[in-house]
C-alpha cells in the first residue's frame, strides 16, 4: 500500500521513573529530512534515533519533538572535592602565619567555599532510558505510518481515476485519427474539383498527398507509449512503498508524449483532447509529489 508524505504520530510513555512524549509530523520533501528537537540529556541518542526512524519512513520533511520528565528522587547527588578543600586550608593557614592572624576556619565555613561541595546530576541508566525512549518512538512511528497509509490510499484512488480518464482520452485520439484523414481527403477532393472542374484527377498524386498528410499527423507511436506509461503507473500504484520518484519520472514521460500529440494535431477536436490530457497529467504530477 502506498504512503503519503503527510503524516502525524504521537506517543506518551509514563512510568514511575520518567515521562517521555514523542510527536512526529511531516510534509512533502524530495528526500528524507529529519529535524529533531529534544532535551540535551537525550542528545547522546540522536544517531540511534535517526537510524530507528529510517525503518518507518523513506522520504519527507519530518519534524520530531521529544519532551522528557525525570521522576527519580535520586537525580542529584552531593560531590565533595577533597583536593580543593585541602588547597583552601593550605592557603588559609599560610595567610594566618604570614599576617599573624588566628586561623578560625570551621568545617561549616569551608563547605561553603566554591567547588568544595557541588550538586551533580546522576547519570541515568542508558540502556533503561533507551528502552523507554525507543518504545515511545516506535509507538509514535506506528501511528505516523498509519496516517500516511490512510492518506496514501486516498491518493491512490484519486490517481487511478485520473489515469483511467486519461486512457479514455487516448482512445479518443486513436479513434479520431482515421476520421481526420477521411475528412482531409474529402476536403482535398472538393478543392481539386473546384480548381480543375471536369478535368480528370490524378488519383496516384492524390493518394500520395493523403499519405504524406497522414504521416505528418500520425500519433500512433505517441498514443501507444502513452498507454504503456499509464499501465506502468497503474502497476506501480499496486506496490507497497517507495514509488514516488518512479511515478514522477513516468509522469514526465507522459507529458512529453501529450506535448507531441498536441504539436502534431491540426484538428480542433484532437487538440482539445491533447490539452485535456496535459491538464490531467499535471494534476497527476501534483498528486505524485505527495507520495513517499
Amino acid at each position: 500500500m502506498i504512503k503519503s508524505m503527510t503524516g502525524f504520530g504521537r506517543c506518551e510513555l509514563s512510568n514511575e521513573k520518567r515521562k517521555i512524549t514523542v510527536e512526529l509530523k511531516s510534509v512533502n520533501h524530495r528526500y528524507l529530512d529529519v529535524n529533531i528537537r529534544m532535551p540535551k540529556k537525550l542528545n547522546f541518542f540522536e544517531s540511534a534515533i535517526r537510524t530507528l526512524l529510517k525503518e518507518y519512513m523513506q522520504r519527507g520533511k519530518v519534524d520530531m519533538f521529544i519532551s522528557y520528565e525525570d521522576y527519580s528522587e535520586q537525580t542529584l547527588a552531593v560531590k565533595y572535592n577533597a583536593t580543593i578543600a585541602k588547597e583552601y586550608l593550605t592557603y588559609l593557614q599560610q595567610m594566618a602565619d604570614e599576617f599573624n592572624l588566628e586561623n578560625d576556619i570551621r568545617v561549616s565555613s569551608l563547605s561553603r567555599y566554591p567547588e568544595v561541595l557541588t550538586m551533580e546530576e546522576q547519570s541515568a541508566d542508558e540502556d533503561e532510558l533507551w528502552s523507554d525512549l525507543s518504545q515511545a518512538i516506535r509507538e509514535a512511528c506506528t501511528q505516523f505510518v498509519a496516517t500516511r497509509t490512510t492518506e496514501g490510499e486516498h491518493l491512490k484512488q484519486d490517481l487511478v481515476e485520473k489515469l483511467h480518464h486519461m486512457r479514455d482520452n487516448v482512445d479518443k485520439v486513436e479513434q479520431r485519427a482515421p476520421q481526420i484523414i477521411a475528412e482531409y481527403r474529402s476536403k482535398l477532393m472538393e478543392k481539386v474539383n473546384e480548381l480543375l472542374g471536369d478535368t480528370q484527377i490524378d488519383e496516384a498524386r492524390l493518394s500520395t498527398e493523403i499519405v504524406l498528410f497522414a504521416d505528418k499527423i500520425c500519433t500512433d507511436e505517441e498514443t501507444v507509449r502513452l498507454k504503456s506509461h499509464i499501465t506502468s503507473m497503474l502497476n506501480a500504484l499496486e506496490r507497497s512503498e517507495g514509488i514516488g520518484r518512479k511515478l514522477d519520472f513516468i509522469a514526465q514521460e507522459m507529458n512529453r508524449e501529450a506535448n507531441t500529440i498536441l504539436s502534431k494535431s491540426n484538428d480542433l477536436e484532437t487538440s482539445d483532447i491533447a490539452i485535456e490530457l496535459k491538464t490531467e497529467i499535471e494534476k497527476v504530477r501534483e498528486q505524485i509529489q505527495n507520495i513517499e
